[in-house]
C-alpha cells in the first residue's frame, strides 16, 4: 500500500481533529479504491481475531444507541418505554414474533422498525460499513468504526472471552432491560451480543449488536480500547459506492424490503 503524502495526512487529520469522538485512534491512510479500504486491514488488524464495523456517513455521530441520544432524561425514558406500546400493537402483525419473554428479541423488532432501543447496530462484514459510510450525507466525511467485541466483553467478565448469546448468557443480559436513563460512574457497562430475532435483513447485511449499560452510553476508548476509526473523505464516496455496487454491495441488496428494491432502481436510471 503507498505511504499517504505528508500534505494529505495533515489534511486528514485536519479534517478529523472536529469530529464528535474523544481522542480517536484513526488511519492516517486515504480511501479512495475499494482494494485500499480492504488493504488497510493487513496492517491495523490482527490475524485471527475478531472484529465488527459500523459506517457513520458524518464525522459528527458517536456510538451511542437511538433511546439514549437524546439530551433530557425525561425523552430517554420516554423513549425506550415505547417498546411497551410497540408490543400491544405488533404482537398479531409480525409473522414470527418474538416470544413474550424475549426482551432481547422485542428490543431487535423495535430496532428494526425503527424505535429507539439501547441497542447499536454493527456489521460483520466490512464493506457493508463502508457502504452506510458512503450512502448518504455527500458533503460531509464519514468513518468506518471497528471494534473487537470480545475485548469490549473481557471488560465485563474475563471469564467470558466471546460474544454473548442470550441463551446462555440471559442472568448476565437481563437487567439490561431494566436500566434506568441516567449514567452511572459504577453501572453496567456496553456489551457485544449475536442476534435473537433473526430477519432477511439483518442476515444480508451479516448484523449483530452492542447493548448499551448506564455507566457511558456513548461507547468510546475508555470502553474498547480496540475502537479504531478508518476516514473515508466526501471526495471519494460516489467512486467508492460504484465500486461496492460491482461487487454487491448496494441498497438493493442489503435491504431485502420492496422499497429499497424501488429506491434502488430509481436510483440507478437516475430518476
Amino acid at each position: 500500500m503507498p505511504t499517504p503524502s505528508k500534505d494529505r495526512r495533515v489534511e486528514i487529520a485536519r479534517r478529523f481533529r472536529g469530529c464528535s469522538i474523544d481522542a480517536p485512534k484513526y488511519s492516517q491512510i486515504e480511501i479512495a479504491t475499494l482494494g485500499e479500504f480492504f488493504s488497510i486491514f493487513h496492517s491495523l488488524l490482527e490475524p485471527g481475531k475478531i472484529f465488527w464495523f459500523r459506517g457513520h456517513s458524518s464525522t459528527e455521530y458517536t456510538l451511542a444507541p437511538s433511546a439514549l441520544r437524546f439530551d433530557s432524561e425525561e425523552k430517554r425514558s420516554r423513549a425506550l418505554r415505547l417498546i411497551t406500546e410497540m408490543k400491544r400493537f405488533l404482537g398479531m402483525k409480525l409473522p414470527r414474533p418474538p416470544a413474550v419473554d424475549d426482551h432481547l428479541g422485542w428490543m431487535q423488532v423495535a430496532q428494526h422498525y425503527g424505535l429507539p432501543t439501547r441497542l447499536l447496530d454493527w456489521t460483520q462484514n466490512a464493506a457493508v460499513a463502508l457502504f452506510f459510510a458512503c450512502c448518504s450525507a455527500p458533503d460531509n466525511d464519514g468513518l468506518v468504526v471497528i471494534l473487537n467485541p470480545i475485548e469490549l466483553n473481557q471488560r465485563v467478565d474475563p471469564k467470558l472471552p466471546r460474544i454473548f448469546d442470550y441463551e446462555r448468557d440471559a442472568t448476565l443480559i437481563d437487567p439490561y432491560f431494566a436500566l434506568g436513563t441516567r449514567t452511572n460512574p459504577r453501572g453496567s457497562r456496553t456489551i457485544a451480543l449475536n442476534p435473537t430475532w433473526n430477519t432477511d435483513r439483518i442476515a444480508l447485511q451479516q448484523g449483530c449488536f452492542t447493548l448499551h449499560g448506564s455507566r457511558k452510553f456513548a461507547l468510546d476508548q475508555t470502553q474498547a480500547s480496540s475502537l479504531l476509526y478508518v476516514p473515508i473523505l466526501r471526495e471519494h464516496k460516489e467512486s467508492l459506492l460504484n465500486e461496492l455496487e460491482r461487487v454487491g454491495i448496494g441498497e438493493m441488496f442489503i435491504f431485502p424490503e420492496a422499497e429499497h428494491v424501488c429506491s434502488h432502481l430509481r436510483r440507478t436510471a437516475k430518476l
